[in-house]
């Protein structure tokens, strides 16, 4: 019986690959498309090149921006707009994401992406920073808190993983399929557009904001060599989420932000997080979704710029 079900299973993924196979995108074409001025490719060590752009005044406070998984750093493009005159702003594709491709160590536990965050801050010369991150990027940037307390002036957490189980969000199937072997295997090879069209839009509390630019820029980034395979190995791993005692331990003042309508993490991981970091402050968006730097641009970069000024107010430029 249990040969029959394989055969079965390995017939229904070869139909699969033969209807499904979507290649690879080639990586010139994606860096003429995706990487223009400010962007460069920056060498920080180990074989690892990271896709960044870093804008804003070279004596400014540093605010170092940390997107979620699947996305890229053109997500965190409204803050940077907004932000970029007062703050030195620098935000790079995480590793297995963008341009930036998959990790020559071939390692995507989170201890891998908060030694990228070091690479890339030892490898401007930065001294200290304040880290955003939302999502995943939220996960890593209170990571990198707990492990370079000295490095971290502020913490600004927008939609972040961390807490266990949290009640009321959507489970995305890619986490099971990352744990089935052979489709697992498909799944680098097998990425039609509509995983990406019909997957997007719960991001964000007006669907709409899904636009087919948008759904193309994912769809065509994840197919950048290597990204899907590291993809799969990093939803592969079992969560580390926080606990108490690691959050009692974040020693820089802390914004945390929140889409009231995240359908992916509900609020009340924000609530979560708000009560065990010490002095945390919460802001609640109503009608946002998972992604409120996109979605609240204006709120939520008004916001952030209220509490870093509170707490590594820049210089003045106004008449520069």
């Amino acid at each position: 019986m249990w040969r029959f079900a394989l055969l079965a299973l390995l017939a229904v993924a070869a139909i699969g690959f033969a209807t499904g196979y979507t290649p690879d995108t080639d990586p010139a074409a994606m860096r003429a498309k995706y990487a223009p001025a400010p962007s460069r490719f920056v060498d920080v060590g180990g074989g690892l090149t990271v896709h960044l752009r870093d804008t804003g005044p070279r004596d400014a406070p540093v605010l170092m921006l940390l997107h979620g998984s699947n996305a890229s750093l053109h997500t965190w493009e409204p803050w940077a707009t907004r932000l970029q005159a007062r703050y030195r702003v620098i935000r790079f594709d995480q590793i297995g994401h963008g341009l930036t491709g998959p990790n020559p160590a071939g390692d995507y536990a989170p201890a891998a992406f908060v030694d990228t965050v070091e690479r890339v801050r030892r490898t401007l010369g930065i001294a200290h920073m304040a880290v955003a991150g939302n999502s995943m990027g939220g996960g890593v940037a209170w990571r990198y808190a707990l492990a370079h307390p000295d490095r971290v002036s502020a913490l600004i957490l927008v939609d972040s993983v961390g807490q266990p189980d949290p009640q009321g969000g959507e489970a995305p199937i890619a986490f099971r399929v990352a744990r089935m072997p052979v489709i697992r295997n498909l799944a680098t090879s097998i990425t039609p557009r509509s995983l990406i069209a019909d997957s997007l839009p719960a991001a964000y509390a007006d669907p709409r904001r899904a636009t087919d630019q948008l759904i193309d820029r994912y769809w065509e980034l994840l197919r950048y060599p290597g990204n899907r395979a590291a993809t799969i190995e990093r939803f592969a791993i079992p969560p580390d989420n926080a606990t108490d005692a690691a959050l009692a331990r974040i020693a820089a003042p802390t914004l945390i932000l929140w889409g009231a309508q995240d359908r992916l993490i509900p609020a009340s991981s924000g609530r979560w997080l708000a009560a065990r970091i010490p002095k945390a402050k919460l802001i609640v968006y109503p009608g946002i979704g998972h992604i409120p730097m996109e979605e609240a641009a204006d709120r939520s970069a008004a916001d952030a710029a209220r509490f870093l000024d509170g707490t590594v107010a820049p210089p003045d430029h106004s008449g520069s």
